[in-house]
C-alpha cells in the first residue's frame, strides 16, 4: 500500500492539474484575441481586391495614356519633315546648286 498516493497528494495532483489547464486556457484566449475574425478577414481581403483592380486599371490608363503620346510625338516628327524639311530642301538645294554653277 505504499504505492498509493494519500488523499493529500491526489487533491495536490488534481490542483496542479487544475492550474495547468486554467494557464493553456488562458494562453489559448490570449491566441484568440490576436486573431482576426472571419468576417472582418473577408472584408479586409475584398477591399485589397478591389485596391488591386483599381490600381491594375489606373496602369492600363497610364499605358494608353503613354502610347497615344507616343502616337503623337510620332505624327509631329511626320508632319516637321513633310511641311518643313522636305519644302525647305526643295527650296535651298536648288540655290546651292545654281551658286556652284554661276561660281564655276
Amino acid at each position: 500500500m505504499a504505492d498509493e498516493p494519500s488523499l493529500g497528494e491526489l487533491g495536490r495532483l488534481i490542483q496542479a492539474l487544475r492550474g495547468d489547464i486554467r494557464d493553456d486556457m488562458a494562453q489559448i484566449n490570449a491566441r484568440l484575441d490576436r486573431m482576426v475574425s472571419t468576417d472582418v478577414y473577408t472584408v479586409e481581403k475584398a477591399g485589397l481586391v478591389k485596391e488591386i483592380a483599381d490600381l491594375a486599371k489606373d496602369v492600363e490608363a497610364l499605358a494608353a495614356q503613354r502610347s497615344q503620346d507616343a502616337e503623337r510625338v510620332t505624327q509631329t516628327r511626320r508632319w516637321m519633315v513633310a511641311s518643313v524639311i522636305i519644302p525647305l530642301v526643295g527650296i535651298v538645294l536648288p540655290l546651292i546648286m545654281m551658286l556652284r554653277g554661276a561660281g564655276a
